[in-house]
């Protein structure tokens, strides 16, 4: 099976882990990565985040632990749409997290208008904080949380612009 996956990234944490884990578990992965022009309109706030090839590296590192343990290949593609690579015929199934239900909807219906088979959506839940709220790369830019969920009060957040 052809799994495909999308988002930006940044940082990874076990929330994409989950989802990573998930797509692993059924086939072969590709991620859709948003490019840098992209990155910022897919945000719910105004953060800085960092650069494709910085994202990339990291993801990458990530990725290649799951297909060694699945025994899976991956690949790492530039996103430069929201419906991103999930559009293309290859694929068979889509995984997402339950906020993101809506653009698989939405990618399904480019697919039915292209003449592709829907994809199989497997909807990943959220994983929580040791605080009980979920585990966001937002609330990790902000300082609340580390990438695991652990409440870090004492550090400061990244700043919404590099200085």
């Amino acid at each position: 099976m052809r799994v495909a996956l999308g988002g930006t990234f940044d940082p990874v944490h076990d929330g994409h882990r989950a989802l990573f884990e998930r797509a692993f578990e059924l086939g072969d992965v590709t991620v859709g990565l948003t490019s840098d022009e992209l990155a910022p309109k897919t945000r719910h706030e105004d953060r800085y985040v960092r650069p494709f090839d910085e994202r990339e590296a990291d993801l990458e590192a990530v990725l290649a632990e799951f297909a060694d343990e699945y025994d899976r290949e991956f690949e790492v593609r530039e996103l430069t749409e929201p419906t991103g690579i999930a559009t293309e015929s290859q694929f068979d199934a889509l995984v997402v997290s339950p906020e993101t239900t809506d653009g698989a909807e939405r990618i399904n219906d480019i697919r039915r208008e292209r003449g592709f088979d829907p994809l199989e959506v497997e909807v990943v839940a959220h994983v929580h904080a040791e605080d009980g709220d979920i585990i966001s790369s937002t609330r990790i830019v902000k300082g609340e949380i580390d990438q695991y969920g652990n409440l870090t009060p004492e550090r400061e957040g990244r700043q919404a612009e590099r200085e």
